[in-house]
């Protein structure tokens, strides 16, 4: 299986798409502005305590209060609240090394016996906004790595259950503690299995220096500023390359310079003699066209999707959970019966399924509709498809056999909100009325937008992005209509085809990849 890692960045947002063979399989898309991440750390404010969710709500400067419930304090929250308490009232800075250990917090407890309204909390970002709720947070704070994870006034080293050899769990943890600060937990991740006491220790040490960068701003910071944002994660392209990254990987394409030179340098420490596979994408053509993604995207999100000779997915979401029906369609029967056809056409769907849950990253409770089946042996076969097709998925997740109504229950981690990308086309010009200028008239439009740009206001280079059908007939022929409006207009104008614009849309960029605002100019003409 070949992989690839598409990376598309855009003024507002990142698109990231990860093909294993030609097919996408996962695709992240986070706005540039996007302040809230996993993995943020904030100096915050307890707002409000709320004694019978035993739990409270924390001011992180977001919309909606953050949640933090008494079993996400961790079971060392005494010795983090001492250290804030010491740093706030000390004029120099603090080693956690340095620091007394204290009694872990009880289990069964109650939170207003610990916080209280106004109090100030180092808190840890563990799941987004989702909805109309706010972050979910965490005071045990932890530090990813690609080996490893630090986390500050533990002393507990854990091994990945993935890591099957006795032999190497005993060596990793020896090593750890060897190296380890003092105060400090580590949890070494799978992909550590076999490697040398420099990688991990030089993570270690970066992995600390990040904590340390958080004491320093918590002591820099004045009473009037909290919240204080005291870590900001790596950047989605980093951070996702950090979990996924595998040295199979064929190649990485980015096609901005400054995330290109950024995810360069990441894989040169991760894995030097790997560096070659990211290249910086310079066509013409958007960088998903290319790769086909677009076209993926369009066909693979949507209430409905086709998966096999007809048959088809619909998948809806509700608060509470995420629902899919299995449908044969217009599939023709196979000759041995109904239920080898059904078998077949739930196969299919267990393949699709878990492809869906990683691509939109759905997580909660999903609840699948198969086609009733009567076999138990062919039930089996199917829950023990899905467990297969499930294994590449990096989030926790707990399947179940089929019930008796033929549904399959499915829980998977939820993190950040389920990925919704809408594929329909609204009409640009129409609006919705259902009546369009003819369509004919619509190059003398383009016409118009390139001489107001070029005339009237000077821009003699740009980028025209169309739909690939307006493209192919703006550039058919020898003269063709590309060639006279360069001849009239300049060199400067370029004609792009773009499959993410319906079919009388348009758009203008300048060399750079901005876009030009043409929404004054489309009120003057």
């Amino acid at each position: 299986m070949t992989s690839e890692v598409i990376v598309d960045v855009q003024p507002k947002d990142i698109s990231i798409a990860l093909l294993e063979d030609k097919r996408l399989v996962e695709f992240q898309q986070e706005g540039r502005t996007e302040q809230f991440a996993v993995g943020n750390i904030y100096l915050a404010k307890v707002k409000k305590i709320m004694n019978g969710l035993n739990a409270c709500f924390v001011n992180v400067g977001y919309e909606r209060d953050a949640f933090l419930h008494y079993q996400d304090l961790g079971i060392h929250y005494r010795a983090l609240e001492k250290f804030l308490e010491q740093q706030s009232k000390s004029k120099q800075q603090l080693s956690i090394s340095k620091h007394p250990k204290f009694p872990e917090l009880e289990k069964e407890g109650s939170i207003q016996n610990i916080l209280k309204t106004g109090q100030e909390v180092l808190v840890q970002i563990v799941k987004e906004p989702i909805s109309t709720k706010g972050p979910r947070l965490t005071c045990d704070l932890s530090f990813a790595g690609r080996y490893l994870v630090l986390i500050p006034f533990s002393d507990k080293i854990s091994v990945s259950t993935k890591i099957k050899s006795a032999a190497e769990r005993a060596r990793l943890k020896q090593l750890i503690h060897s190296i380890k600060p003092k105060n400090c937990g580590v949890i070494i991740r799978t992909v550590a299995e076999g490697k040398r006491v420099a990688e991990l220790d030089a993570e270690i040490k970066t992995l600390y220096q990040r904590w340390e960068s958080v004491v320093a701003k918590i002591r820099k910071r004045k009473a009037e500023q909290v919240p204080v944002l005291a870590h900001e994660e790596t950047s989605r392209t980093v951070a996702l390359l950090r979990d996924l990254f595998n040295p199979s990987y064929e190649n990485i394409y980015v096609n901005d310079r400054s995330v290109y030179e950024e995810v360069k340098e990441y894989v040169s420490i991760i894995a030097p003699e790997r560096h070659h596979i990211v290249k910086f994408y310079q066509g013409n053509v958007p960088i998903f066209d290319n790769f086909s993604v677009t076209k993926q995207i369009k066909s693979s999100f949507g209430r409905s999707v086709t998966y096999k000779q007809g048959a088809y997915l619909v998948i809806e979401h509700t608060e509470a959970l995420h629902v899919v029906d299995v449908n044969s369609g217009n599939r023709s029967k196979a000759p041995e019966g109904q239920e080898t056809n059904a078998l077949d056409v739930n196969l299919g769907a267990a393949d699709e399924i878990a492809r869906q849950l990683r691509l939109r990253d759905m997580g909660g409770i999903i609840i699948v509709d198969f086609i009733d089946m009567h076999q138990a042996e062919n039930r089996q076969k199917l829950y023990e498809r899905m467990c297969q097709n499930m294994q590449n998925d990096r989030a926790r997740h707990n399947i179940l056999p089929l019930s008796k109504f033929g549904l399959m229950q499915i829980t998977r981690q939820r993190v950040r909100p389920v990925m919704a990308v809408k594929v329909e086309e609204a009409c640009p010009t129409c609006e919705g009325n259902g009546k369009i200028k003819s369509s004919l008239l619509f190059t003398d439009i383009l016409e118009g937008k390139i001489k107001t740009l070029t005339t009237d206001l000077g821009i003699k280079k740009f980028h025209l992005h169309v739909h690939p059908f307006v493209e192919a007939y703006i550039s058919k022929g020898v003269l063709s209509l590309k060639r006279r409006w360069q001849m009239k207009y300049g060199l400067g104008v370029k004609v792009i085809p773009s499959q993410k614009l319906s079919y009388l849309q348009y758009q203008f960029f300048d060399p750079s990849g901005e876009e030009i605002d043409m929404t004054e100019f489309n009120e003057m003409h």
